[in-house]
Order: C-alpha cells, then sequence, then structure tokens
C-alpha cells in the first residue's frame, strides 16, 4: 500500500495525472483556437542524447511564440496537459519536453522510489543536461518551422521564446534564462540561452547559499515565480519558505513573486480531483495559475500592453483575490 501510495505522489508531482477540466468561463486572449498535437522524439547527435517532446499549437494558420516546458523530477513530456492545452488555445506552441535521467525512468519499476528520487535530486549530469535540453529544443523548432514537411512550417516566432518549468522544470527555467550554476569553491558556469525572453518559475528548489553565491547576479529575463504556502517538497529538503529565494535574490528585470495560500506542491501538477483532500481546491489554483501566466506571457512575449498593464496595476492582485499574495519588482 505503501508504494503505491508513493508511485500516486510521484505521479502527482511530476504533472502525469489528469487534471479536471479547467474553470469554465474565462480566456485570457480574444482567441480560443482549435488546437493539435503530436509526439515525437529528437535525437541531438552531439550529446547522443534522445529527447521525447510533446508539442501542443494552434491549429489555424498564424505565427505563434514557442514556450519550452520542463517537467519536475520523475516526471514525462505527457504531464501538465493542462497548461500546454491552455497556452495553445491562446495563441502559443507549447513544447514540453522530457529530461532522460531525470524522467519516469528515475523510479519506475524501482525496489525504492523514494530513495532513487532522492538520489536523481543530486545528479549532476542532470542539472547541467536539463538547460541543454531546453537550447536544443529550441534548436529543433526553430528546424521545424523552416521545415516544408512540418505541420509547424512558419507556424513558430522564433523571436519570442519563453520558457517555463515545475519543480526541477523550475530549476531548469531559470538556469535556461539567465541563473548561473555556481560551484562550492566558487567556479560558475552559464548554460542560459539568449533567445529567451520570459521565464515561469512553479515551485523552484532553492537553498539559503544562493542568497550569497552570486547564482542569481546578472539575471535579468522578466519571470513569474510561483509557489504556495505548503510548498514543501518530501524528496528534496527544500522547504516553503526557500522557494521565494530566486524572487529576492534577482535585482534586473521586471519579476513577480505569487504565493498561492495554502497551495501545495502539486497544485501546479494538474492532479485529477480525486487524488487526496488538497487536490479538491486545485481547479481554482490551476484556473489562476493559467490566468495570471498566460497574461504574463501575453504582455511579456505578445507585447500586450494592456496584459502588461493588468499585471502591474492591480489586475493580478484583483485577480488573486484572498488566494494569493502578490509581491513584483517592476524596473521603471
Amino acid at each position: 500500500m505503501k508504494i503505491f501510495l508513493l508511485i500516486i505522489f510521484i505521479l502527482l508531482s511530476a504533472g502525469m495525472l489528469p487534471a479536471e477540466s479547467p474553470v469554465p468561463g474565462y480566456i485570457n486572449s480574444q482567441n480560443s483556437y482549435d488546437i493539435k498535437t503530436f509526439k515525437t522524439v529528437w535525437h541531438d547527435d552531439a550529446r547522443d542524447r534522445d529527447v521525447p517532446v510533446k508539442i501542443y499549437f494552434p491549429a489555424v494558420a498564424g505565427k505563434y511564440p514557442v514556450i519550452i516546458f520542463s517537467h519536475g523530477l520523475g516526471g514525462t513530456c505527457d504531464g501538465y496537459e493542462y497548461i500546454g492545452t491552455h497556452w495553445a488555445k491562446n495563441g502559443y506552441v507549447s513544447v514540453h519536453i522530457q529530461h532522460k535521467g531525470s524522467d519516469d525512468g528515475v523510479w519506475r519499476g524501482k525496489a525504492n522510489p523514494m530513495q532513487e528520487m532522492k538520489k536523481a535530486t543530486m545528479d549532476l549530469e542532470s542539472v547541467l543536461n536539463r538547460p541543454k535540453d531546453v537550447t536544443f529544443a529550441i534548436d529543433q523548432m526553430d528546424k521545424l518551422s523552416k521545415d516544408d514537411k512540418s505541420e509547424l512550417k512558419g507556424k513558430c516566432d522564433l523571436d519570442k521564446v519563453g520558457v517555463a518549468g515545475h519543480s526541477f522544470g523550475a530549476y531548469t527555467a531559470l538556469a535556461s534564462s539567465g541563473r548561473k550554476l555556481v560551484g562550492p569553491l566558487g567556479a560558475s558556469m552559464n548554460l542560459s540561452d539568449p533567445r529567451i525572453k520570459a521565464c515561469i518559475a512553479m515551485s523552484a528548489p532553492a537553498k539559503e547559499k544562493e542568497k550569497q553565491n552570486n547564482s542569481y547576479s546578472g539575471y535579468k529575463v522578466p519571470c513569474m515565480h510561483m509557489t504556495g504556502t505548503l510548498d514543501d517538497s518530501p524528496v528534496a529538503d527544500t522547504k516553503a519558505a526557500d522557494r521565494r529565494i530566486p524572487f529576492d535574490s534577482i535585482d534586473k528585470g521586471d519579476q513577480y513573486l505569487i504565493t498561492f495560500k495554502d497551495g501545495d506542491h502539486m497544485i501546479f501538477s494538474g492532479r485529477g480531483q480525486k487524488m487526496g483532500e488538497r487536490a479538491a481546491g486545485d481547479k481554482v489554483f490551476q484556473a489562476l495559475i493559467m490566468q495570471s501566466a498566460t497574461q504574463f506571457l501575453d504582455g511579456y512575449l505578445k507585447d500586450k500592453i494592456e496584459a502588461k498593464k493588468w499585471l502591474t496595476d492591480g489586475g493580478l492582485e484583483k485577480a488573486m483575490g484572498e488566494k494569493a499574495a502578490v509581491e513584483k519588482k517592476i524596473t521603471k
């Protein structure tokens, strides 16, 4: 029974169980496109590495911003379907990549899944490969946008690229958009991609040492950080209070922090409504996640003045109501 419950937890935290339909009746943009999806496996010859991917995109002709989405530890490219579907309906190409070495292969079929998950959090190869997977995915999307045989021919605006992710995926999003990797002796590495213009970090893993090691010095990409008051990690030693460290550490670019009241680590994952007592409120949380994240992307990738005004002039706080606290650092 314990193993069954553990597997259910992993599926939830990795965004691998289907969400109930989101709250009906709101669309961020003026559009609600019919969408298409497809799955494939790319191969990076330079690293001899497979990168599975699931892509959500508008079915109608047009050129759309591209979002690269990174799953949490133990997940797959099939997770977080609710947000990929929503973004595609609102005029984005949402590219969900799967990171070998920190996907479901970490725990599936293992005698002690939790122990394997904890070991995987310390895997340096995954720490390095995840941001490289993002850069590789952007390269592949550029190729598909130019490929006469691709359904994505002409659909991808590679001048408007964003990155998003949950948990280990939030680390990936931040590292891909400007966070430096700093070693124990102070040596640093920058794996960011200059093509990324906006970031959404859901439940970013962070520790106190990041306040002093300058890993966020120079970070300047607009970012929406999200967490919850109950956002502790049972796998890694990450507490809810620590997840605001990236927001507190960044002093450039427009930064937003949304802290959902009574939100735990899995409100971002798309878990089913019957999977635990806390899941009962997820429909509301996910509606707010979709609304705020899409308005953020509309403002910073589509350059919609009204969306950015909504974010900066009180619309975000009004939408969150008593469900979340909002903090901002806006560059004037």
